[in-house]
């Protein structure tokens, strides 16, 4: 299973869970089984119409930024980072 690391301000969701081992071979899936083991979740990483990232939200799969988001594979022994964009300039 993948190694899910959680964001601090989603922690409160995971029961304060820092990495979770969760299946799945794309992002979209791995998302989605995440939030059946943690309800409420998807809404947090998902656009309204769950096709996407929330804007600002890059999905980081072992070391390298997904340039194909919720289409991504991941792999059994992978290890995936939420981030949210940092903003300044």
């Amino acid at each position: 299973m993948a190694e899910v690391w959680i964001p601090p301000k989603l922690q409160q969701l995971t029961d304060g869970k820092q990495q979770i081992q969760v299946e799945g071979t794309t992002v979209r899936r791995l998302i989605n089984n995440l939030e059946l083991l943690h309800p409420g979740i998807k809404d947090f990483l998902c656009d309204e119409m769950q096709e996407d990232l929330v804007p600002g939200l890059a999905v980081i799969i072992d070391g390298e930024v997904s340039l194909l988001g919720m289409l991504d594979k991941v792999k059994e022994d992978s290890e995936v980072h939420f981030l949210p964009a940092i903003g300044g300039g």
